[in-house]
């Protein structure tokens, strides 16, 4: 049994023109073979679910994919969506309010579904946007902008746990979001942080390999080697001291590894 594929994705990715990030997610999900559970929760637009739908199948060509509409928790009872989540090779996350999808199906059969399959089925798992911050253990839920790290510039709360090696925030420099992802690694220099620029994809294979796809970038913040932080003992509001953090940079075909925190240039061709 194999890990399947994390795959967060910076919001805004593209669907007409050359939908690569979506085209490369529909291969490692199967193909014209997939099967494609669409979870539209942190949007609150009601036609989400049915674009992805009838873009996975129209113009991806994939064999079934199914918008499942969790608007309340109850919804998770449900046995039609959760037999169709136990077979299918892909989940797709929409973007939306991050929140509404820790509230409506956070602790749920469904997101331990999910987690079970991803960990030990090949179950690959994507979400854009808001449906990125979600895929990761400590969530960003909220965030001023700004490039400076301040106490209280963050405010995390728990995701799905697909990933317990870092925090993953999202439109990240069309947004201006360095300084909130910052402050988040100051938190807890256990975590790894992950940038995604829109139309930007991490994807992180069963060995905890990135392979960035896209036309932007990502920004890895890697407080491994991270000598202080002020993060305890700073007033609310005020600057936080941050020393010795790695950051890295990395466009299309670029790789990093998180266990051995190692970045790659993509290959020359």
């Amino acid at each position: 049994m194999n890990r399947g594929f994390i795959i967060p994705i910076g919001g805004a990715e593209e669907k007409l023109r050359d939908p690569a990030i979506l085209r490369r997610f529909t291969k490692v999900a199967g193909g014209k073979h997939a099967r494609i559970a669409v979870i539209p929760t942190a949007s609150q637009l009601r036609e989400t679910g049915r674009n992805y739908v009838r873009l996975f199948e129209e113009e991806l060509g994939v064999h079934e994919a199914r918008s499942l509409g969790y608007e309340q928790r109850s919804d998770a009872a449900n046995d039609d969506w959760y037999r169709f989540l136990g077979k299918a090779t892909g989940v797709f996350f929409t973007g939306g309010n991050q929140l509404r999808l820790s509230t409506t199906i956070g602790g749920t059969r469904i997101t331990q579904l999910i987690r079970d399959r991803n960990k030990d089925e090949e179950l690959h798992v994507a979400g854009t946007s808001a449906g990125a911050s979600f895929l990761s253990e400590h969530m960003i839920a909220h965030g001023e902008e700004g490039l400076t790290p301040r106490a209280d510039k963050v405010q995390l709360s728990p995701g799905m746990g697909l990933t317990q090696l870092a925090i993953i925030d999202q439109h990240f420099m069309q947004r201006d979001r360095l300084g909130r992802l910052l402050s988040a690694v100051a938190y807890n220099p256990r975590l790894l942080g992950i940038g995604l620029d829109e139309d930007t994809a991490a994807f992180m294979d069963p060995d905890d390999r990135i392979e960035v796809v896209g036309s932007g970038a990502i920004t890895i913040v890697d407080p491994s080697e991270m000598e202080y932080t002020s993060m305890d003992s700073v007033s609310q509001h005020n600057a936080v001291t941050i020393i010795g953090v790695r950051l890295h940079v990395l466009a299309a075909g670029a790789v990093y590894d998180i266990r051995t925190r190692k970045a790659h240039p993509a290959e020359r061709r």
